[in-house]
């Protein structure tokens, strides 16, 4: 029996290599007939309709999935009831050319398609013939974003900015990707070397340069919450005493620039770094890596993915890493291992629930703090470091723990929920310098020991639907969420000074116990908040989109030990956007947004200081070429902040009355050709200045100076070609450059960090070893051996930049 469904007039360009390909490896054998069918296909995409439509096709049987793309596209879709029948598909949902969308659908199912009419399209088993020798089909396959083989450098779909996946052409903001391909070219062990691919991010060095700090439109990420996992918020502890993360099970990284409150809750106004991680898959996979390189690095990886049982109805995930390393600079070891089990039980097509853990131990040491000296950080060797021998370490374990499920009412409604727990235990002996240097070296050491805890607490319920309204088509988010975060010391933290230290004569052999307590304090603190918010994108005709939303937001903070408040804050806060697709390849944009900010500083009097807030209007141009292969964007920004926390030593922050960013940023990602991939961007901040303050002494504090990490030219651009054919089949070349321009220190202006550009190389080289891929991967960064600095913690210590590193790895993956 032949099913057909009706439609208009739309020729279109097919789309069945992926599905050759995918069967290829299978079977390693083609037919003639599969051919022929490719080649009739080829004939018909000359006159291509590259219409975009947007698909909303849950996942389900190919039958009813197809039968919905006819009332969506308008083809007829004829098929075989006995083709199709037991064949499940995935869904398809967002926006889509004919051919893309075909691809999508079905991948995977052994299933492709031809045109056999004008408006007529026919789906049919793939046929082999095992006599045959296996053929080579030209065409650019198109991946899973989550399929662990995809080279792609670019994802179409991102869903950071509005928490529906959504075309990155149909969002009025500015989102840059960086996926897994990426981080595996550079070889990405922390965080801080992915965002040099997003324009407008630059690394900071707080926390002794042990967290994942960046400066994002001028504006640092603040102290508590500097990242977002799967959207949650992922707190870095006690007063931010914690560890960098790592990224052994990060399948991309989203940066939402610009407020992100609306839907994360009480963040910085700069921007959203969201880390999406590795999920189960149906297909069984498995990696393991050695990577070994400068400095004694030892780093160990393990992947693992597939179902549980033959149904795929309990899918699992496993990654693992652990690493041993010195450093270029003295008296730094680290000791790190991270485990992170997932379990997906697929209880029905419209129903999962996933449990996840992650555990991270780390032994560690701070990181060389530089003091400056007139106007620039000490003129010290880069191996320099003037922390106390034994005395400078950082030990504890993190532990995340939750859940997620979603059901699907019905094709148009789905609700979803997730809980989150995450703890963090971490003893800390500290020698740092905090205060300049004078001309001739002299300098105070501060010993501090610390000994904190941290829990927090997260859930949120998001209910989204579709409906539509005349001929308007909405997409609804209702939501809410709370978080609760308790930070606590375990014993007094103790702060003694030796102030008897010179950085060109350093004399060490200070104990701790010959100095005399300056002062010592007990923390215990509750920050907590939560927020009910509402969205609506509506699609327009002629392709305009419209977004809007509205949050509430209520945060109290409780300090345990006086048991009386020190914050009670609500605020309500709007944002909305305009864009317009008048072609496929280009998109116009507006937006603005409001911003209730991050849980503030503490100040010198123990109170926690005003609620920050925000303000930024944003207008860009996106584009996406080559079908959909290379993407880029441009953006002009105009961003407000009010009572910024300025770092005024270790514990304490003061508030700046207001600091205003503006610049263009430009982003691009993908391939222009077979096997050729960039990714970079660059930003130019016109303006990042406080435009309002007062000082501890009443006058007008740092008004006018320039925002701390603040580079006004900031880029980088990375570029890799792989071979295809012949002899260097499976060799990758590529190399790129990092270059930020000087920067301020500190809110005074008092010193400067110099600028700097990095020049970095990659040389790969991957085979087939029976049903196994092995890569053979060396990268060398810094390759000029360039000594410069990372940054700074935005008040009296710079952290020296890593000299030129080796670092190769061997991966096998089957």
């Amino acid at each position: 029996m032949i099913c057909s469904r009706k439609a208009y007039n739309l020729t279109t360009r097919t789309a069945i290599y992926n599905s050759i390909e995918e069967s290829r490896r299978r079977h390693s054998v083609k037919s003639i007939t599969m051919l022929c069918s490719l080649l009739y296909a080829s004939a018909s995409i000359a006159g291509g309709n590259d219409r975009i439509y947007q698909f909303d096709i849950a996942a389900g049987a190919m039958s009813k999935a197809l039968d919905d793309f006819s009332d969506t596209s308008n083809l007829d879709i004829n098929y075989p009831t006995n083709v199709v029948n037991d064949v499940d598909s995935n869904g398809l949902k967002g926006s889509y050319t004919i051919e893309q969308a075909l691809r999508q659908l079905l991948k995977g199912s052994d299933l492709s398609y031809r045109m056999t009419g004008d408006s007529t399209v026919t789906v049919e088993k793939i046929q082999l013939a095992e006599s045959m020798p296996a053929m080579r089909v030209v065409g650019q396959p198109v991946y899973d974003s989550n399929d662990p083989y995809n080279p792609d450098y670019n994802r179409p779909n991102a869903s950071t900015a509005t928490k529906t996946d959504t075309p990155i052409m149909e969002t009025p903001y500015s989102v840059k990707t960086v996926p897994k391909q990426v981080m595996e070219d550079q070889q990405v062990v922390r965080i801080e070397k992915a965002m040099q691919n997003v324009a407008g991010v630059v690394q900071e060095a707080s926390g002794g340069s042990m967290r994942d700090s960046f400066t994002i439109r001028g504006f640092s990420t603040g102290n508590d919450i500097l990242n977002y996992r799967n959207g949650v918020p992922f707190p870095e502890g006690i007063e931010g005493f914690s560890t960098k993360r790592d990224p052994a099970n990060l399948e991309r990284i989203e940066v939402l620039k610009g407020p992100g409150s609306l839907l994360f809750g009480r963040a910085e106004p700069g921007g959203i770094i969201n880390v999406v991680t590795k999920q189960p898959l149906e297909t069984p996979y498995y990696s393991l890596q050695q990577q070994f390189g400068s400095f004694d690095f030892y780093r160990t990886t393990l992947d693992a993915t597939g179902p549980v049982d033959k149904n795929n109805d309990l899918l699992y995930r496993v990654n693992l890493a652990y690493e041993n390393a010195d450093s270029f600079s003295d008296l730094i070891n680290r000791d790190r291992v991270f485990v992170a089990p997932v379990i997906k039980w697929n209880i029905s097509p419209r129903t999962q629930v996933t449990l996840e853990l992650e555990y991270q131990h780390f032994d560690e040491a701070f990181g060389a703090t530089i003091p400056p000296i007139g106007s620039r950080p000490a003129s010290v060797p880069r191996n320099s470091n003037f922390a106390e021998p034994g005395f400078n370490s950082i030990k504890g374990d993190r532990v995340l723990a939750g859940f997620n499920w979603s059901h699907n009412f019905n094709d148009q409604w789905k609700l979803s929920q997730n809980f989150f727990y995450n703890s963090i235990d971490s003893k800390q002996n500290n020698s740092v310098i905090q205060t300049r240097a004078d001309i001739d070296g002299t300098v105070a050491r501060d010993f501090i020991k610390v000994n904190g805890e941290s829990e927090s607490y997260f859930t949120s319920v998001n209910l989204t639907g579709k409906i539509n309204t005349l001929a308007l088509k909405h997409t609804l988010l209702f939501g809410g969420d709370y978080f609760r975060g308790d930070n606590r010391d375990i014993q007094p933290v103790d702060f003694r000074r030796d102030t008897g230290f010179n950085v060109f004569n350093p004399i060490k052999g200070t104990s701790f116990n010959d100095l005399a307590s300056l002062f010592s304090f007990t923390r215990n603190q509750t920050r907590s908040w939560y927020g009910l918010y509402f969205q609506d994108q509506i699609e327009l005709p002629y392709n305009f989109f419209v977004l809007g939303g509205v949050r509430y937001d209520q945060a109290d903070s409780q300090d345990n030990i006086s048991n009386s408040e020190t914050g009670n804050e609500d605020r309500v806060s709007p944002r909305g956007g305009l864009l317009w697709r008048p072609i496929p390849e280009l998109s116009l944009y507006g937006s603005y947004t409001e911003n209730f900010g991050a849980a503030n500083g503490v100040g010198l009097n123990g109170q926690t200081l005003p609620p920050q807030t925000a303000q930024q209007w944003e207008v860009g141009v996106k584009t996406e070429l080559l079908d959909g292969r290379f993407n880029a964007s441009i953006a002009y920004f105009d961003l407000t902040k009010q009572n910024i926390a300025d770092q005024f030593n270790t514990f304490f922050q003061r508030a700046i009355g207001e600091a205003e960013s503006r610049g263009v940023e430009l982003d691009i990602a993908g391939e222009l050709l077979p096997g050729w991939r960039v990714i970079g961007g660059y930003s130019y901040l016109d303006f990042a200045n406080i435009t309002r303050d007062v000082g501890f002494d009443g006058g007008i504090g740092n008004q006018g100076n320039l925002l701390p990490n603040a580079a006004q030219h900031s880029g980088s651009l990375f570029t890799t070609y792989e071979f295809k054919d012949g002899v260097l089949n499976g060799l990758k070349l590529g190399g790129g450059a990092v270059s930020v321009s000087q920067r301020q220190g500190n809110s005074a202006n008092s010193y400067q960090i110099p600028g700097y550009t990095l020049v970095n190389l990659l040389a790969s080289y991957s085979t087939k070893i029976g049903m196994s891929k092995l890569t053979l991967q060396l990268n060398v960064d810094n390759l000029l051996d360039k000594t410069y600095f990372a940054g700074s913690n935005g008040a009296n210590s710079s952290f020296f930049g890593a000299p030129r590193t080796f670092l190769g790895s061997v991966r096998i993956e089957y």
